[in-house]
């Protein structure tokens, strides 16, 4: 049995530009705190469970959805699925996650939400998406992890 997507027409929006690195940024001498342009960057080009798009195609994840503050090292990143009844979002969700965990110094704590108002079941995806013993465990599964990996292969 195959299992057919949530969304089978979902919008399809037009990439943004790639950011221009500046020579201060290549200058390893020069403190440069990350922004949210280099977040949004590092999750932009994550591809989407059911759809061979990525999820800044989808408009599922946006930079004025991406929020850091470098002083109390936080990073917070919301997410908009593309229907309120996206069965994928957890995992989308958990491959943002994972994504920034691997590509952000461990300092930053890391918080990935549904925005508010935009799945049927916010509040329960949020709490899994918080819940460090969940994630845990859901990254021991072998079969997830291949999925994620998948997800963020390109990004």
């Amino acid at each position: 049995m195959t299992k057919t997507a949530d969304n089978v027409n979902p919008n399809v929006y037009e990439k943004g530009s790639e950011r221009e690195i500046t020579s201060t940024e290549l200058d390893e001498d020069v403190l440069d705190d990350i922004d949210e342009r280099e977040i949004f960057d590092l999750i932009r080009n994550i591809n989407d469970p059911e759809h061979p798009l990525t999820l800044e195609e989808l408009r599922v994840v946006e930079q004025q959805n991406v929020f850091i503050d470098n002083k109390q090292n936080l990073v917070r990143v919301y997410f908009t699925p593309t229907i309120p009844h996206c069965s994928m979002a957890t995992l989308i969700g958990l491959s943002i996650r994972v994504q920034l965990l691997r590509a952000l110094p461990s300092r930053f704590k890391v918080t990935v939400e549904i925005s508010e108002g935009t799945h049927m079941s916010e509040h329960a995806v949020n709490k899994q998406l918080a819940d460090k013993e969940r994630i845990a465990a859901a990254l021991e599964n072998s079969n997830l992890v291949q999925i994620i990996n998948q997800c963020i292969a390109s990004s």
